[in-house]
């Protein structure tokens, strides 16, 4: 019994910290994590209105998002490689190294975002294409496509503010400022949430718009969040004092300039796989009918709502270890990393409760036929089982990336999707008829079983490097 009590307390100690630990884990977290949750929860609201409109305009906007998540990762990955400097550079206490890395965080993301609007624009018809086949299911695909081009074009308005506002928002998380970001996104769903009730059934004497309304009232939000967040960081530079003279010139070391770059456009292009597999993953459910293009859009709808959980923890993973590793405190970033895992797994098991509960009436608020509904309800319990999974997947991703091992992330994260999953999912969704809800099984396990990966990658533990030192 001694024996077993004292493993007991060893296993304790490795894998769960004290209250200050959770306090400071909190403090990071807890403020991602609101802001992802009113998004995702005003992205829910929104999502529910515009099923009201019927299961066409539904399906033409949830089309035009799968894009609109390529861009959003496109913008994440380029940010990726300079935040990772960022928390470090901050852990160091180097303002010149901060300026640099801000200014490398800003240019690549206005480069990226250019080409990805430019694609959208270009393309936009051929794109949405790929999600509309004939079948036997309900709905009309040439109204489908209408609904979903008038919502892109108004869309793609807001793109390049909304990829500026992460530059600063994510700057700002990684040099000690969670609360601001929080508070111009509640700003701007709050503006996004006014703007649908109002513009998308027109209230107030506004005309009634549908989609198009939809589409003006989330460009307009990015708007309230990138001034908001101008305005507070640019008026606050005795604090973030990196921000004086950001854009007096956009020199960077040449030094430094390749050292990002090494690691920056791996990660961008990871970050663009990973959407694009995950796009075209959809589309292989798509395969099945238009219906369960609609019902895949209630599940994801919910399950983004509760993902916020773990991924908040993965960003604050990144912030936390990112600043230990730049102060050089290798064992004291391994083992907080472990406890921090150990929490996010924990999370997951709660919110695939909440997730599986919610199935049950959730998909019953949309106007839509009762096969949809239905179908939504299994997607939905299915994906809740895999949260736990997705939450270690998603710490180790963090784990990993926030110590600069970029092609040990790539592997980890957009190989595997392209050569496991995506082979898995177009070889059932083309080569047999399967039932859409076995292959919903199918295609959502396969790729959990990337953990098996990343429980060998965090044991090494050499994924704990230290990249920068003073620029000074």
């Amino acid at each position: 019994m001694g024996l077993l009590k004292q493993k007991f307390k060893s296993i304790r100690h490795k894998y769960i910290g004290d209250k200050h630990f959770y306090r400071m884990t909190l403090s990071v977290a807890l403020p991602i994590m609101i802001q992802n949750g009113i998004t995702n929860l005003v992205s829910l609201l929104d999502n529910v209105m515009v099923g009201k409109l019927g299961t066409e305009a539904m399906s033409g906007i949830s089309i035009v998002n799968q894009f609109i998540f390529i861009f959003n990762l496109l913008v994440f990955g380029s940010i990726a490689a300079a935040g990772i400097y960022i928390a470090q550079y901050y852990g160091l206490g180097d303002e010149k190294g901060l300026r640099y890395s801000f200014r490398f965080k800003f240019l690549i993301t206005l480069a990226a975002s250019a080409v990805g609007v430019a694609v959208l624009f270009i393309f936009h018809e051929q794109l949405i294409g790929i999600f509309l086949h004939e079948s036997d299911s309900v709905g009309n695909l040439e109204l489908t496509l209408e609904f979903g081009k008038e919502y892109l074009f108004i869309m793609l308005i807001g793109l390049v503010p909304y990829a500026i506002s992460q530059v600063y928002a994510s700057t700002l998380r990684e040099t000690g400022e969670t609360i601001v970001p929080m508070i111009s996104c509640i700003s701007a769903v709050a503006v996004n949430f006014i703007l649908n009730i109002v513009l998308i059934f027109g209230h107030l004497g506004f005309p009634a718009l549908g989609v198009k309304g939809a589409a003006i009232a989330t460009v307009a939000s990015r708007f309230v969040e990138l001034f908001i967040l101008i305005v507070y960081a640019h008026m606050n530079t005795k604090r973030f004092s990196y921000l004086r003279g950001a854009y007096s010139s956009f020199r960077i070391p040449s030094s430094l300039f390749r050292e990002i770059s090494v690691r920056g456009i791996p990660l961008l292009i990871n970050e663009f796989l990973w959407a694009l597999a995950m796009t075209l993953r959809n589309q292989c459910y798509s395969t099945r009918g238009l219906d369960v293009v609609a019902a895949q859009n209630i599940s994801a709808t919910v399950f983004n709502l509760f993902n916020v959980v773990y991924m908040s923890m993965g960003a604050a993973i990144a912030i936390i270890i990112g600043n230990l590793l730049g102060a050089g405190k290798i064992e004291e970033a391994k083992d907080q990393d472990r406890k921090l895992v150990a929490f996010s797994v924990f999370a997951g098991f709660v919110i695939t409760i909440l997730m599986i509960v919610s199935s049950f009436f959730f998909p019953n608020i949309y106007n839509t036929e009762e096969s949809v509904r239905s179908l939504a309800s299994y997607m939905m319990v299915i994906s809740g089982l895999t949260m736990p999974l997705a939450a270690y997947a998603c710490a180790a991703y963090f784990t990993i990336r926030s110590g600069g091992k970029v092609f040990i992330t790539i592997l980890f994260d957009s190989v595997y999707m392209w050569v496991i999953t995506m082979p898995v999912c177009i070889i059932f969704a083309y080569l047999t008829q399967i039932n859409i809800l076995w292959l919903f099984v199918i295609c959502q396990f396969v790729d959990t079983l990337k953990c098996i990966f990343g429980a060998i990658l965090l044991k090494r533990g050499n994924w704990a490097h230290v990249l920068v030192q003073n620029e000074n």
